[in-house]
């Protein structure tokens, strides 16, 4: 079968050329511009927050020898050559990276409860009313604005040194996090459900628990697992402060320059956040996997 291809006269192939052109070079122009601008912009951040590259270069080896040092024992030989030696202190330390996982995991779970009872006020197609939306969504704000550490810092000195005061930091900012994040969902939900239940006469509370949730909940659980991942290195840091967990004995040892210990305590924490995000990745992908 003989396929008819039909050409254009040259006057009006060569004005679709020229036009061609004239596009690819106001794209590029464009785009040079674009580019030139971002490096303006690098570059004033950088001078202003006074970003070295001299003092980058001449000082890059204390960071690696930092690392060499910590990796080796007291005696100087290398840490994994004795590895009894190098984790004398595992119990103590696992016992604490317990404890780190707890926090997280309780703080996760009463952050995200709250989140899941404020996002349908947060989520603009689910609102009531304009000023609870309002309202909800500069709470949210100042959860998640103010570090967690900081609010960790603040429970110390409120209830005293321990877990308690990482547990109410932890819950506070992942209920401004996943409140935004659950919000979101929300607003991008189908909502032909929603007008169904409405038309039976049914309140806000019913369209929310009938319609809306059934859509979000594997979103919900989702974005909730992966916050616990990064709740649980963010109570590693919090012991920093006296908030309890791994942290508290890890900046001991930091102070102290007990440098294996540092790398000892580094590794079982690596290992931790590792197993957590295989861990919660499988759940996930079981979720949507699921819900699909």
């Amino acid at each position: 079968m003989a396929l008819a291809v039909s050409l254009l006269p040259d006057p009006q192939l060569d004005a679709l050329h020229t036009a061609y052109r004239n596009a690819k070079s106001r794209r590029r122009r464009r785009s040079a511009l674009a580019f030139g601008i971002g490096l303006l912009a690098l570059l004033t951040a950088a001078f202003g927050a006074e970003v070295d590259l001299g003092t980058l270069v001449s000082k890059i080896g204390n960071f690696f020898s930092y690392f060499d040092r910590i990796f080796r024992l007291e005696n100087g030989a290398r840490a994994w050559t004795d590895p009894t030696e190098w984790f004398w202190g595992w119990r103590k330390w696992l016992s604490l990276l317990g404890e780190t996982i707890l926090i997280s995991y309780v703080g996760t779970l009463i952050g995200a409860v709250l989140a899941l009872l404020l996002n349908f006020l947060a989520a603009q197609n689910t609102a009531p009313h304009p000023w609870l939306l309002f309202v909800t969504r500069r709470f949210m704000e100042v959860c998640r604005t103010v570090p967690d550490i900081v609010f960790a810092l603040v429970f110390v000195i409120a209830f005293g040194l321990g877990p308690m005061a990482g547990v109410l930091a932890i819950a506070i900012h992942t209920t401004g996090a996943l409140g935004k994040l659950f919000a979101e969902i929300v607003e991008n939900i189908d909502m032909k459900p929603v007008e169904g239940v409405r038309s039976t006469g049914a309140g806000w509370m019913a369209c929310m628990r009938f319609a809306v949730l059934p859509q979000a909940i594997a979103g919900f659980a989702s974005y909730a697992l992966l916050r616990f991942e990064v709740n649980v290195r963010g109570a590693s840091v919090m012991g920093f402060v006296g908030a309890g967990g791994i942290g508290q004995e890890l900046v001991v040892a930091i102070r102290k320059f007990y440098y294996s210990d540092v790398s000892a305590i580094l590794l079982m924490i690596v290992v931790t956040v590792f197993l957590i995000d295989i861990s919660t990745g499988w759940i996930r992908g079981r979720l949507f996997g699921g819900r699909t």
